[in-house]
């Protein structure tokens, strides 16, 4: 028998096409379940706790994008005041300040000059 590699997902189509097979076995009248997982009953409930499971996932995957979207705008949102917090520093004690330096400024007379290139 050949090892099944069950940490990856089946693709949609296989298990649209094992559906579409579940539903057609209403069409054999006498169904012969000599394996108890294969009889119909079990096969219920196999699609239901597949179909409940797969709505659970898809909510909070939808939970998970909302709250990754929040943590995104909550990110910009303190980089933005972080940005103004620095500019009214800069602005307040001027640009060669310690204090503006001491929020991530380098002062303005550590500065290297450009220097001209020779032609």
């Amino acid at each position: 028998m050949a090892i099944v590699d069950t940490s990856r997902r089946l693709p949609s189509r296989y298990i649209l096409q094992d559906i579409e097979s579940f539903e057609g076995t209403g069409a054999v009248p006498s169904f012969p379940a000599a394996r108890p997982e294969a009889s119909p009953e079990f096969l219920q409930a196999a699609l239901q706790t597949m179909q409940a499971l797969q709505q659970q996932e898809t909510e909070l995957l939808a939970k998970a994008k909302a709250a990754a979207d929040k943590a995104r705008l909550a990110e910009w949102e303190f980089h933005n005041a972080v940005m103004a917090m620095k500019a009214a520093v800069r602005g307040h004690f001027g640009p060669d300040s310690d204090e503006a330096q001491a929020v991530g400024y380098k002062k303005k007379s550590e500065r290297k000059r450009p220097r001209r290139r020779a032609a």
